[in-house]
Order: structure tokens, then sequence, then C-alpha cells
């Protein structure tokens, strides 16, 4: 079988993420401590004792779930899985950074410190109330595209997020995201829902966090990465550093193509995906777009158990 990693986003964050993990295996607990030591803080108190609010900011989610990512990572290691060996890794939005950190290209404390900054500056980006997202199922995204044209009327409102075919994201100005939800019920969509977001995430509202973050990502080393990532805004493999800062940057305003992604992973001999970190919400849109490919969700000390009897 021919393996592809792939790492959460946003809103797979849970109270208790990894600790299992850094209990059961000493180089995940560095993982941890290696991310608070980066960023001056004990987020790993956060996220395995704080109240589910404070971990569901932006700027402690985004490194806390690059962390817990980064600790299946180490645990599959010290079971002999050397994750490097993959055809491909992939990462949803933030765990583009949590591949980037596992295939070598980032080392874990710049990629922690590099969350942090990447969640406070689209947080700022647009004023609380300003903007928003909604999830529209039910219809391709070139259905979504046409509602989102027709409900900008001057204002922003883009496709954010590729799910799977049929599962898209918009993300702009309040109001026109609103009309969108409205237009795209007319349209035939099963489901529209205003998502309870804090930012309206990869769309032109963010350029200001891609400013900030054009700024970071130059003064960062980056490494050729072990083995291909996927990039977000490309949909296709990546190896050359200065493309993949490059494409960071895009991707903070920038549309998450993950179902293309996943395709083009597929055509390219990818037959079984592990997603590592919390949740399984990348799993269940995989098993929606390449119906035939093996899914396994690694997030547990039992989840590696199994993962390793299943090779």
């Amino acid at each position: 079988m021919s393996l592809a990693f792939v790492f959460p986003g946003q809103g797979a964050q849970t109270i208790g993420m990894g600790r299992d993990l850094a209990e059961a295996y000493p180089a995940a607990k560095a993982v941890f401590d290696e991310v608070d030591e980066a960023l001056g803080e004990k987020l790993s108190d956060v996220i395995w004792e704080g109240e589910a609010d404070t971990l569901t900011l932006t700027e402690n989610a985004q490194p806390a779930l690059m962390a817990t990512s980064m600790a299946a990572v180490r645990a599959l290691e010290a079971e002999g899985v050397d994750v490097t060996a993959a055809a491909y890794v992939a990462g949803h939005s933030l765990g583009e950074y949590s591949a980037l950190c596992a295939a070598g290209a980032l080392g874990l404390a710049d990629t922690a410190r590099l969350l942090r900054l990447r969640g406070q500056a689209m947080q700022s980006a647009v004023p609380v109330g300003e903007g928003a997202m909604a999830a529209i199922l039910g219809l391709d995204v070139e259905a979504v595209v046409k509602v989102a044209e027709q409900a900008a009327d001057g204002a922003i409102c883009q496709v954010a997020n590729e799910n799977d075919p049929m599962q898209n994201v918009l993300s702009g100005n309040k109001a026109a995201v609103e009309r969108a939800v409205v237009l795209a019920k007319d349209a035939g969509a099963k489901r529209a829902l205003m998502l309870p977001v804090s930012a309206p995430f990869h769309c032109a509202l963010m350029t200001p966090a891609a400013a900030v973050m054009a700024d970071a990502l130059g003064k960062v080393d980056f490494r050729e990465p072990k083995v291909p990532v996927v990039a977000n805004v490309l949909a296709e493999g990546v190896n050359d550093p200065t493309l993949i800062r490059s494409l960071l940057v895009d991707q903070v305003s920038g549309r998450v193509r993950w179902r293309t992604s996943v395709e083009w992973m597929v055509d390219h001999g990818v037959t079984g995906f592990w997603e590592l970190g919390a949740g399984k919400a990348l799993s269940g849109m995989i098993r929606r777009i390449a119906k035939d490919c093996e899914t396994r969700a690694v997030g547990t000390a039992s989840d590696v158990d199994e993962a390793v009897a299943s090779r």
C-alpha cells in the first residue's frame, strides 16, 4: 500500500488531545515540552487541563493541533514507522505546517512560533463581527462559486475550503456570507449554515495576515522536505523550500483545495491515508473523495498500536 500521512486543521481540537501519547511515549512528551519552551508558556496545560474556550482561540488551537500531530508522528517513529517514507504528506490549512514539520522542512520550535503568530495575525486581520464563514453541503464547488459571486455584491465572498465533492466552505464579509447561505438553499443545497468561527479565514480579507506571515516566513530556515508536501493552494506535491515559503503566504488568503489535493495523491498512486493527530475529520472527507482508499486515524496510543499492527 502506498501511504500518505495527512494532518488536521482547526476545529479538530479537544481538551486532553495527545495526553495519552505523551504518557506512553517519551518522544511524544518531548514534543509538548519543546512547544511549551518555544512559546514561553505551558500550552500543554491548556491542551490537557484548560477550558475549551481557551484552547479554541486561534492562537492556541493552531500550535496545539500541530503539537498533537507531531506527538503522533514521534510515537509512530518510536514503533518503527518512518513517516518520511510516505509517498506524500499533506495538511488541511494549519495542518500543512504540521506536514512540513513531519517532513523535516521546518523545525518544531519554529513551527510552533509560526503558528502562534499565524493565529494572532489571522484573528486580528478583520474586526470581530465583520467577517463570517459558512458551510455549504450538497452543492459541488462550481455551484458554490456561482453562489458566492452572486452574494458578494461588491463585498468579499469566496470559497475558502473545498473539503469533499459536496462540502465546501465560504468566507468573507458577514452580510455577503449570510446572503450566500440563503442563495445556496435556493440553489438546492442540503444544508447551508453559518459556522461558529472567530474570523473569515482563507479569503481576501486575510491579506493583512498574509503580509505578517510573509515577513515571518522570510526569517525562518526552510529545508527541503524529505517527502513531497502537497500544498493546499496548488493541490500538488512540492519540495522546493523557496516555493513552499511562497505558497504558505498565499495559503493565508487562498483556497484550501483539499478535495483536489486528495484526488492528486490518488492519481499519483496513493492507496491509503493515515490522519495523524486530533480527530477524524479528514478521514471522513477522504472516504467521500476516494472511496476505494484505506483511511486510518492515529491520535491515541491505542491507535498507534493498531496502526503498527496493520503494517
